[in-house]
């Protein structure tokens, strides 16, 4: 992958609310690209799906996350979007359609415990996530 170019990643959802571990298809993006030292940017084409970097040692993290945004965005709410998914754009709004990674040494600066993760707010559905190296 030549410098600032760009790999789309398909993603299949399988639940309403989910959190999806995309850190090893994003290490191995950035791997490939070769690029020592830059960035890289993943992003979600969605306006009902973000993404976020989180704890990726223990899995009720993020099912406590859905948990809490479920709390915290009541699905009840006299929403006046049509569609009736209003609950899963403002948890994108919380949340975030993206995240930038610093590489250096040809890998991203995650901590420890971190994984990037897709969040999923109005599945099952497929969806697409662009993975940008800048060197």
């Amino acid at each position: 992958m030549p410098n600032n170019k760009f790999e789309v990643v398909n993603i299949v959802s399988s639940r309403k609310c989910q959190m999806i571990d995309l850190t090893a298809q994003v290490c191995e993006i950035v791997k490939k690209s070769r690029i020592e030292s830059g960035i890289c940017c993943v992003f979600s084409m969605h306006t009902t799906a973000g993404i976020t970097i989180n704890e990726n040692a223990d899995p009720d993290v993020t099912q406590d996350i859905c948990m809490a945004l479920e709390k915290v965005v009541k699905d009840d709410l006299q929403y006046k979007h049509s569609e009736g998914n209003s609950p899963a754009h403002v948890k994108t709004s919380l949340v975030g359609t993206s995240i930038n990674v610093v590489i250096n040494g040809g890998k991203m600066l995650l901590g420890a415990w971190q994984g990037i993760y897709f969040c999923e707010f109005d599945g099952p559905r497929d969806r697409k996530v662009v993975i940008q190296i800048v060197g």
